[in-house]
């Protein structure tokens, strides 16, 4: 089974990219595969992100693309959520080798890592909650047993590097940590497909961050960065996985609606950004925010948490995006969608749907998305859900 972790390796509210969250009731525990006509056939976990004590919900995937909680669910998590969205991509991020979650607790300034179970559930490692090494946690890379955390509080906003030991801590990186001016408000932290580079959203400045990853796992910034966004707050990003050298950014704040667009840069082996043809591609769309590519890297889909809709662009070999179109998200008007994965064989793509408290599910054919007749399905009472993983 292939596992679905941002290999790039995924607070301050900001107007249309974050949108408080109004929970629904949780869906029955007693709901189960063995009552469920299609066979289980992977997870989905999402980081609730709970006001005080922080959990994590869990979900047995089934192979129509249908979700039901898993037994036991919500889970742990060890540190505090803050009660409300962050304004990040990655807030949840899972091993490569599929045996551990890693979680921010933004409100408590920490990282967890849980044990991921035969069955899905999940146990919190022992000495498993580790402090963040700044202040609001909001979004995390791995890229082997390397991790990466965004730091995105006043007093304490940095990027701060950590290895993943065999018994699931965190051990931190001396040196690692990587200091940002206040008010940057990086909203995500990624690793390219091969680990040779990582790059960051400052969603506060417009500015995006490129480093090159030594053996050590210490970062070098790229020569002229941190480079000005084509737009203003510079959000949701992903290395395409097919071409590790081209890396998608929404602007998720251009001002006036429909006015978001999605750029596309070709990354140079020193960590240099440079546009691709005519970026900013436009998305018609408000507040692109979250982003997700095809396992193939030939499609991208663009969460627009303003307009309530997903974006679906082709991508040419050269990194150039052509827009499809949108797909409306049907929970509240769509709007508050947030943070979304495929899974692991391209056929679905599960979305954080932030103000109504639940996952939505899209059947993906190309770049096609057809919501399902299930969806959404709720998370449990208080979850603001602040970041999704796939298995």
């Amino acid at each position: 089974m292939r596992f679905v972790t941002r290999w790039r390796p995924v607070p301050v509210l900001l107007g249309l990219a974050t949108v408080a969250a109004t929970a629904t009731a949780v869906l029955p525990a007693a709901a189960s595969a063995s009552t469920h006509a299609s066979p289980v056939v992977g997870h989905v976990y999402v980081n609730d992100n709970t006001a005080g004590a922080n959990s994590i919900g869990a979900f047995d995937r089934h192979a129509d693309g249908t979700l039901t909680p898993e037994a036991g669910s919500p889970f742990a998590a060890g540190g505090a959520g803050t009660g409300a969205g962050l304004a990040s991509q990655g807030a949840l991020q899972i091993s490569p080798d599929g045996r551990f979650l890693i979680a921010a607790d933004a409100g408590s300034n920490q990282i967890s890592v849980l044990r991921i179970r035969g069955n899905g559930s999940l146990k919190l490692v022992t000495g498993g909650v580790v402090p963040s090494g700044g202040v609001l946690p909001v979004s995390i890379a791995i890229h082997g047993d390397l991790v990466y955390v965004a730091n995105s509080g006043n007093g304490g906003s940095n990027y701060t590097g950590f290895r993943l030991r065999p018994n699931g801590r965190l051990q931190p990186i001396a040196g690692s940590a990587v200091a940002l001016p206040d008010g940057s408000q990086p909203g995500d932290v990624l690793f390219s497909g091969d680990g040779t580079k990582l790059a960051g959203t400052r969603v506060g400045t417009s500015q995006i961050d490129s480093f090159t990853v030594s053996p050590g796992g210490l970062l070098t910034a790229g020569a002229g960065a941190p480079f000005p966004a084509q737009g203003l707050g510079p959000f949701g990003s992903e290395f395409r996985p097919t071409n590790p050298d081209q890396l998608f950014v929404s602007n998720a704040h251009n001002t006036g609606a429909g006015s978001g667009t999605v750029s596309a840069f070709s990354d140079s082996t020193g960590g240099t950004l440079s546009p691709i043809g005519s970026s900013p591609f436009a998305d018609q769309q408000t507040a692109p925010c979250w982003v997700e590519i095809s396992h193939n890297g030939r499609f991208l889909f663009t969460v627009n948490t303003g307009s309530g809709s997903i974006s679906s662009y082709s991508i040419a070999s050269g990194g150039a995006l052509t827009l499809l179109g949108s797909t409306p998200v049907r929970a509240s008007g769509g709007v508050g969608a947030v943070d979304a994965r495929l899974s692991p064989d391209g056929h679905t793509l599960y979305v954080d749907e932030s103000k109504a408290g639940a996952v939505g599910a899209f059947a993906v054919s190309g770049g096609n998305l057809t919501e399902l007749s299930s969806s959404p399905t709720s998370l449990p009472a208080g979850a603001t859900p602040a970041g999704i993983v796939v298995t």
